[in-house]
């Protein structure tokens, strides 16, 4: 009976942690999809658009995983638990591959028990390796922007601490401006309704978490978190993205 009672209990506390995710996913705040593409269009400065700029000024180690640095480039962002990360960004085409980790910390080779405590350091992230010849650094922050709230300070709904901040590690100058400036826009039009607490600050290293956190929600598609965090916020997104796209064309 005692065993009983505590399966129970744990299942009572998961499916809640669930459901406050859920109405986290439907109720955030969050700027509008032509309120972020106008600001991506009109008011980040153009000429920062540079590959060459970009591939030319790389800070710290070589990425995970390693593609031809010539004809690629790579975006490490932080926007709460990467499991969701991860099913956002490979949604978008000219992104080659989303790898979950952690970054940011000063724990050297990290497992997932040290990230939890939340004394590490490090944040959960997505390795975002990209051709930038199909999709820009600025297209990739329109949809950073766009899959979390950046208003909650090392929370993301229900899952809280440090690891789950919103963040973005640049790897270059470029990087730095073109996520300064965003960030500075979205500010000055008071786009999300409260002050935005994202951090940018420089890459340094990158640490692949445990082989069961890769492309998570591909292969769990049916465990409770995936059907109820990760699915509603996978069509927020995938309808957000679309308008924007729609409305960058016309």
């Amino acid at each position: 009976m005692k065993l009983q009672t505590g399966l129970l209990l744990s299942a009572t506390v998961a499916l809640a942690g669930i459901l406050i995710s859920t109405v986290w996913v439907n109720q955030a705040q969050t700027a509008s999809p032509r309120a972020i593409a106008e600001l991506a269009e009109s008011e980040l400065p153009q000429q920062l658009e540079s590959t060459a700029q970009l591939a030319s000024s790389d800070v710290g180690p070589k990425p995970y995983p390693v593609w031809n640095s010539e004809s690629t480039e790579t975006a490490t962002f932080g926007t709460g638990c990467f499991w969701c990360t991860e099913a956002l960004f490979e949604e978008l085409d000219g992104v080659l591959a989303v790898v979950s980790g952690y970054s940011g910390g000063h724990v050297e080779n990290p497992t997932y028990e040290d990230i939890s405590t939340g004394l590490s350091g490090h944040a959960e992230v997505v390795q975002i390796t990209y051709d930038p010849n199909k999709i820009s650094f600025k297209t990739l922050l329109q949809a950073f922007w766009m899959s979390h709230d950046p208003t909650t300070l090392n929370k993301q709904g229900s899952d809280d601490g440090p690891q789950y901040r919103s963040v973005i590690f640049y790897h270059n100058e470029l990087q730095k401006k073109l996520a300064e400036s965003f960030k500075k826009k979205l500010t000055q039009s008071n786009a999300f309704g409260k002050p935005i607490v994202t951090e940018i600050t420089g890459f340094d290293k990158f640490y692949e978490a445990e082989n069961y956190h890769q492309d998570y929600f591909a292969s769990n598609e049916r465990v409770p978190y995936c059907e109820f965090a990760i699915k509603p916020k996978l069509k927020k997104f995938r309808k957000a993205f679309a308008t924007m796209q729609q409305q960058k064309s016309q």
